[in-house]
């Protein structure tokens, strides 16, 4: 068998694994939505390409070397992006290790199909409109393909990037901050300390001007390190195969705590004990919740630092997810991870509803960190008390009970310790990815609704949301018992479904 009959084998493999996997009439389901969002996000990027085409001719700069000498912040959004929506692929060849492959091909296929995935064109439906506007009146139509080839050729590069540091902090999370340090690095030494002699912005205004003119020694660079970094990353994936596919494990030492102030408060203590040990122990909870903390303090720092978000529309986005990303991230999951114990759970009446007031307890507890962070602005005079406190008890009095409805519905169970990769690991229910998207934009769309109904009347809206959300907090016995009442109802339909799902 040549390479090419192989890529095709693995191709079509991929395709029938989907349509096969037990999960497929949901993860079908979550499909639609996923296209749905892409179509979002293009048409928001369509948008932003003929707006800055339009905008940026009027600067002393050309649109084309402006865009490209920003192009380390469109790499930079580009590779945590990809934290999102792309895994790695030792999971992915596991099937093929009982077949007389050499396993170098293999690693080679899912590295080559990894630069030709369709995501690496995504910011097309920026660079198209854009370069349509710019470039072909200056360079003509080949100046316009060669921009889009360069960046292409970028974004090739960044996946390989992504993927060489996504294999190593799948190993240590520790691992996370290096990128981010190298990225902080590169952004100030390169922007920031001189704005007179922003060196990277010239650097990559000239490779991008290379592109367009279609000089040998831009395209044969970028190619090169693309080479460079193909074959890093097939030595990394060959060394970690093994280890992940046989789910290596390293023995130490676990440092007990016994957390003894949570004893005072009986069945609940209990279970706020589980779940803080669960995220401290269990390598795919623990990476939801850095997920969640990591983006939480990113957008509480725009805040506090930046004045991006000065029009009413961003500043609302920004200031009610400062407050409800961790939770939308962890709770969207709400029941799953307890699937894998659910047997137990039931056989004890009170288990559940004790259960979730812990978790509805954590999830407060943890709004604490948004809050401090954003007294920032405060003590700025871009906000007042009134807002903060009016995001945060809008975030806990109704995005949560929101968010608490998922574990009524949730019923596949999800593994503790290993991500199962790929396209096969599409598993929310209708309801589950319905609830999850509402989350994500009603609660937006109600505090802009607020903020324009009110008008100048700044202590009308965030007021009106401190109510909301002191009368939702003050409610939750009811709506927890309401929602462990219907989760009791759909015990057996729930206990199937995360039979079904749990790994034996």
């Amino acid at each position: 068998m040549n390479i090419f009959q192989l890529y095709r084998l693995v191709a079509r493999n991929q395709r029938l694994a989907t349509r096969r996997h037990p999960m497929f009439s949901k993860g079908k389901f979550m499909k639609i939505f996923i296209y749905l969002t892409v179509a979002f996000w293009a048409a928001y990027l369509i948008f932003f390409g003929v707006l800055f085409g339009t905008v940026l001719k009027e600067d002393s700069i050309e649109p084309y070397d402006r865009i490209n000498g920003g192009m380390l912040f469109f790499l930079i959004v580009d590779f945590f992006a990809r934290f999102m929506a792309q895994e790695t692929p030792a999971q992915e060849i596991k099937p093929y290790k009982l077949l007389p492959i050499p396993q170098k091909s293999l690693i080679n296929i899912f590295l080559v199909r990894m630069g030709l995935q369709l995501y690496n064109l995504m910011w097309f439906f920026f660079l198209v409109p854009f370069g349509i506007l710019c470039i072909p009146e200056d360079w003509g139509f080949m100046g316009f393909i060669g921009f889009l080839l360069g960046w292409w050729l970028m974004f090739v590069i960044n996946a390989y990037w992504y993927l060489l540091w996504r294999t190593l902090i799948n190993r240590k999370s520790v691992f996370f901050l290096i990128p981010l340090v190298i990225y902080a690095v590169l952004v100030y030494f390169g922007y920031l300390h001189d704005m007179n002699n922003q060196w990277l912005f010239y650097a990559t205004l000239f490779l991008g001007r290379g592109f367009i003119q279609w000089k040998w020694w831009s395209f044969l660079s970028i190619i090169a390190i693309a080479v460079v970094m193909f074959f890093v990353n097939q030595r990394i994936q060959l060394a970690s195969i093994y280890r992940e596919i046989s789910r290596e494990t390293t023995a130490m030492k676990v440092k007990t705590q016994k957390m003894t102030f949570l004893d005072r408060y009986g069945v609940i203590g209990e279970y706020l004990r589980l779940e803080i040990k669960s995220i401290r122990r269990n390598k795919v909870v623990r990476s939801q919740f850095y997920i969640g903390i990591f983006y939480t303090l990113l957008l509480c720092l725009l805040l506090a630092f930046t004045n991006i978000y000065d029009n009413a529309f961003m500043t609302v986005f920004i200031l009610i997810y400062c407050f409800a990303c961790l939770g939308t991230i962890t709770l969207t999951n709400i029941m799953c991870s307890e699937g894998n114990y659910m047997d137990l759970l039931m056989s004890r009446r009170e288990s559940a509803l004790a259960l979730l007031k812990a978790k509805y307890f954590f999830n407060c507890i943890m709004l604490i960190l948004p809050f401090l962070i954003s007294l920032i602005p405060v003590f700025q005079h871009k906000f007042t008390l009134l807002d903060i406190a009016g995001s945060m008890f809008f975030t806990s009095g109704c995005i949560f009970p929101f968010l608490f409805q998922l574990a009524v519905y949730n019923n596949t169970t999800i593994d503790l310790n290993n991500k199962v990769t790929g396209k096969n690991n599409m598993r929310g229910s209708k309801t589950q990815v319905i609830m999850s998207f509402a989350a994500l934009f009603l609660p937006m769309f109600i505090m802009y609704g607020l903020v324009v109904a009110f008008g100048d009347n700044k202590v009308g809206a965030p007021l009106v949301m401190l109510i909301l959300g002191l009368v939702g907090t003050a409610l939750h016995p009811l709506w927890l018992r309401n929602i462990y009442k219907r989760f009791l109802a759909r015990r057996y339909e729930n206990m199937e479904g995360f039979r079904s799902t749990r790994k034996s």
